[in-house]
């Protein structure tokens, strides 16, 4: 067993368990952390794959960035705690918990199986590859995305305003 593999194993588990704690936590704020938690998870499985960009991308716009915004959007509204809500949550854990099991011994087993060891080679500079492919080959994609995100950010204003004007 190599550094690497554990270093694999450990980073797969905080990606994985932060996203089992983000769905399973009650109090929103408790969420966000666990979601920061698998994106840093995320960013050093990146950093693994010798993805350097995109594991400072990922740590920069989303453990921080999205983060944050998250933060600021749960302090600038209002939360009530259901607590049946949190009752039926407490139910489910157990089985959440072994599904989530499950899924990873699945996921586990499936790389392990598909990845031979010790073969493939990686883009020596990746940043110019990214960068190169995003403004070449993926030019109609990278804008059509960003378009997509304009709409849905000019959806989430709409729906918040009406939410505001119903309140």
């Amino acid at each position: 067993m190599s550094g690497e593999f554990v270093a694999f194993f450990l980073l797969s588990l905080v990606t994985l368990g932060g996203a089992v704690f983000m769905l399973s936590l009650t109090r929103v704020v408790h969420m966000v952390v666990a979601l920061a938690f698998t994106f840093l998870g995320l960013a050093g499985l990146y950093v693994m794959l010798e993805a350097e960009f995109v594991a400072f991308s990922q740590v920069l716009i989303y453990a921080g960035a999205v983060s944050i915004l998250m933060l600021f959007g749960i302090m600038l509204t209002r939360h009530d705690v259901d607590e049946e809500e949190i009752d039926r949550r407490r139910r489910h854990r157990v089985l959440a918990f072994v599904a989530v099991l499950a899924l990873f011994a699945a996921l586990f087993k499936g790389i392990v199986a598909l990845v031979p060891a010790g073969e493939g080679h990686l883009a020596e500079a990746n940043t110019l590859e990214i960068g190169k492919a995003l403004f070449t080959k993926y030019v109609i994609p990278f804008e059509l995305v960003s378009v997509l995100l304009l709409v849905a950010l000019v959806g989430a204003i709409v729906l918040a305003r009406k939410e505001e004007d119903d309140a």
